[in-house]
């Protein structure tokens, strides 16, 4: 059963969307046939994406622990995708029942679950809007009801860059959001990468999905922490931003840059 205010007219299943490929890869169940064709077609493309997706997940559960426990207490999720528990919201009270979340997402499918997800929840919420966007972001009534921007915030982009182009801006669009912040806020990113490997036919299955892949090396990622101090290890691989354990050898073909960053 779809969640309550879902509309099926809103969603276009005839393309495969990368936050489906995503929930099909970590075994969910919010997705179509086009979506786990398409993901099987990645895993065949690009065999460690399963495990990196994994390894990515980890590390978004890792940074929540991080910047709640440097103190923050207000989070904005953009490009949450799918929720998949345990949740930005559901770590972070873990440690600190009163840190207010927001999450944003440009498809309408993110935002029906969501909203059956986070009812009750208190002071998260979750807004329909598109990272390309910032100011209308950063202008939602909903976004402004529960942050204060008047205090620190942490920015979660956790694989969400490489879906936009060189021509969308992607470093203006990270710059308008830092800008945006309170010193002492931080900035969380994750970003696929071709370092490691030929990603090609990898990048042909995103192709054809509502959003393409956009691969970029190390030294077109990190300037996106600009007027951020990385904490260390600095920016690497999404499985060695502090691990819980040490990661197996093969965790080393993981294509995904992650780091996060403390505005000074």
């Amino acid at each position: 059963m779809p969640p309550q205010g879902f509309r099926f007219e809103e969603i276009d299943v005839s393309k495969p969307h990368p936050a489906r490929i995503y929930d099909y890869l970590l075994g969910g169940k919010d997705n179509y046939e086009v979506d786990r064709r398409a993901g099987e077609a990645l895993v065949a493309a690009a065999p460690e994406a399963r495990i990196g997706l994994r390894a990515n997940r980890a590390f978004l559960q890792r940074a929540v622990r991080h910047v709640v426990g440097d103190g923050i207490r207000q989070i904005l999720d953009i490009g949450t995708g799918l929720p998949t528990s345990p949740n930005v919201h559901e770590t972070a009270h873990e440690t600190a029942p009163d840190t207010r979340v927001v999450y944003v997402d440009n498809d309408p499918i993110v935002r029906a679950h969501a909203d059956a997800l986070l009812s009750g929840a208190g002071a998260t919420s979750i807004v329909l809007a598109d990272v390309r966007d910032v100011q209308t972001i950063l202008d939602h009534p909903d976004v402004r009801r529960v942050l204060d921007f008047g205090r620190p915030v942490a920015v979660f982009l956790v694989a969400v860059l490489h879906f936009l182009t060189d021509e969308e801006r992607p470093r203006q669009i990270v710059a308008a959001l830092r800008d945006a912040l309170p010193s002492g806020s931080y900035l969380v990113l994750s970003h696929a990468t071709g370092d490691f490997n030929d990603r090609t036919d990898a990048q042909a299955v995103y192709n054809k999905a509502t959003a393409g892949l956009n691969l970029r090396p190390y030294a077109e990622i990190e300037p996106f922490f600009d007027g951020f101090t990385l904490a260390e290890p600095g920016l690497v691989q999404v499985p060695f931003w502090r691990p819980d354990m040490s990661p197996p050898a093969r965790y080393k073909e993981v294509g995904i840059y992650a780091g996060v960053g403390r505005k000074d």
